[in-house]
């Protein structure tokens, strides 16, 4: 172990994915397709699993909106 804050990335299931960003699995698969979010990891012909980092990158992006606009708080 290196001693670094940094948390390991884990691989997560769409149901947890929806939770985390509110959007259901069509819409997710949606944006995939636009390249507006990251794609899953095939882990099996049957599983796909995401990684938390690139949805948290994700999140953290859409914050600030899709065009790059700050929100007004």
């Amino acid at each position: 172990m290196t001693g670094t804050a940094q948390a390991e990335d884990r691989l997560v299931r769409i149901d947890e994915v929806k939770r985390r960003v509110g959007l259901g699995k069509t819409m997710i698969y949606q944006l995939i397709q636009e390249g507006r979010f990251p794609a899953p990891y095939k882990i099996s012909p049957a599983a796909a699993r995401w990684s938390d980092r690139e949805v948290t990158a994700w999140i953290d992006d859409v914050k600030d909106g899709f065009e790059g606009k700050r929100r007004k708080v």
